[in-house]
């Protein structure tokens, strides 16, 4: 299973967790949230990558010139983007994104059908408060285009696992403190979802 940790805020987090085997990195350029991280840091933490891992951009209500110059500023792979967005502005992008689901229903599951998505929790912050989508919603359904989020650690993964999802995000079930990974929370997490 893919495995992307997020809310990166320093290069020893970055690093465990590409050792521990995770597939992207999610670094936070949401000035609001407790992860948020200046492009500048994030470009030094990314010199130091391995180059097979995946550097994504989160962003929330931003131009799409805006995530243009900050994904070639801090060096970045991909944007995964939540708000209001239409098509024109996924054409006005010049780096590959994820689609972000906001889900509050089941039926929002179902959005963007056959593309490689990410469905999350609805929270009014924007995500990293641990809030989980009901795995009822997903039984009996082809999941292999999402990649889950919200509320997920290395003790609930088992209940996720059968539903073959393409991968998992996490941010907050990891973490010691905000932006403060927990190393053996990453390595539990990691190790379970790859296993």
């Amino acid at each position: 299973m893919w495995v992307k940790i997020c809310g990166i805020t320093n290069l020893e987090d970055a690093l465990h967790a590409c050792l521990c085997g995770a597939d992207a990195l999610g670094f936070v350029f949401y000035p609001k949230s407790p992860r948020f991280i200046e492009p500048r840091n994030v470009k030094e933490i990314v010199k130091k990558l391995p180059l097979h891992i995946k550097k994504v951009g989160l962003f929330v209500d931003c131009s799409a010139a805006e995530i243009n110059l900050i994904c070639q500023e801090a060096g970045l792979d991909m944007a995964q983007i939540y708000g209001e967005v239409n098509e024109a502005f996924h054409n006005a992008l010049e780096v590959p994104y994820l689609r972000v689901i906001r889900a509050q229903k089941q039926d929002d599951i179902f959005l963007q059908e056959g593309t490689l998505r990410l469905v999350d929790a609805y929270v009014p912050n924007y995500g990293g408060e641990g809030k989980r989508i009901p795995l009822s919603w997903f039984e009996n359904h082809d999941n292999s285009h999402i990649i889950i989020a919200g509320g997920l650690n290395a003790d609930n993964l088992d209940e996720l696992i059968p539903l073959g999802f393409y991968g998992v995000d996490v941010s907050s079930g990891v973490e010691q403190s905000h932006g403060i990974k927990d190393k053996a929370k990453v390595k539990a997490f990691i190790e379970k979802a790859k296993a």
